[in-house]
């Protein structure tokens, strides 16, 4: 049995990601607009779900009409 670990971000570190504010990421979690875990009492973002979040928003000439 092998377990996988993947990184996890804080809400600053996922802003920093993102390029956004603190309070805009802690919205998007309220809103349930990006992904993420709670350890604890503490709210984490797994990367990959921002990597997804980035992806899920990225716009090409085929997709802006």
């Amino acid at each position: 049995m092998t377990t996988e670990f993947t990184e996890l971000l804080n809400v600053a570190e996922t802003a920093a990601a993102l390029t956004v504010k603190e309070s805009t990421v802690r919205a998007w979690i309220l809103n349930r607009k990006i992904p993420y875990c709670k350890v604890g009492r503490l709210v984490r973002v797994r990367r990959a779900d921002v990597e997804a979040f980035i992806s899920g928003g990225l716009r090409t000439p085929e997709t802006v009409q």
